[in-house]
């Protein structure tokens, strides 16, 4: 398997959308509730100041994605917001370190000074793990700030690196 990490492209629609679809319906990471349809997440990935995917070179499948942008706007604009989502079928092959270390090269390119991700899940271990290796401080804890998809409550980090 021969990964590398490029800008998302239309002709990827389909793949990109089940891979960010496949995070959303597991109701275990991201904040989302719905999923998007073809049209939607087209114009999501599109609006977004940078969307990569990882991609198999052998067989040109995409295996993982990420969106990149603002965390806020005007004088903290300089501060990114990032999501990350692999396909639960390659998942333990490192394929979101590869897609964390260029998106933080892409941030930097846009400009943005600073990276910020507001929810990391507590159980969501293995990210957690990643991303303090890669230099991020955890700021700190929300209690109960994410709601599983079975309904209960675990806890979010609230972590940063500076670019």
């Amino acid at each position: 398997m021969s990964i590398i990490v490029k800008k998302y492209e239309s002709s990827y629609l389909a793949e990109t959308r089940n891979i960010w679809n496949e995070v959303v319906e597991d109701g275990v990471a991201f904040p989302q509730l719905d999923c998007l349809d073809a049209a939607g997440a087209d114009a999501f990935f599109n609006e977004q100041t940078y969307t990569g995917i990882a991609v198999d070179t052998e067989n040109d499948r995409v295996l993982g994605m990420y969106i990149l942008h603002p965390n806020n706007v005007g004088r903290c604009g300089h501060i990114a917001n990032a999501s990350f989502a692999v396909s639960g079928r390659v998942r333990g092959l490192h394929i979101g370190e590869k897609l964390v270390c260029d998106c933080l090269e892409q941030a930097r390119q846009n400009g943005f000074a600073i990276m910020q991700f507001n929810a990391v899940v507590d159980n969501n271990i293995h990210a957690r793990h990643l991303y303090e290796r890669l230099g991020f401080r955890d700021l700190g804890t929300i209690p109960g700030g994410f709601r599983m998809k079975d309904g209960h409550y675990e806890d979010i980090h609230v972590m940063y690196k500076t670019l």
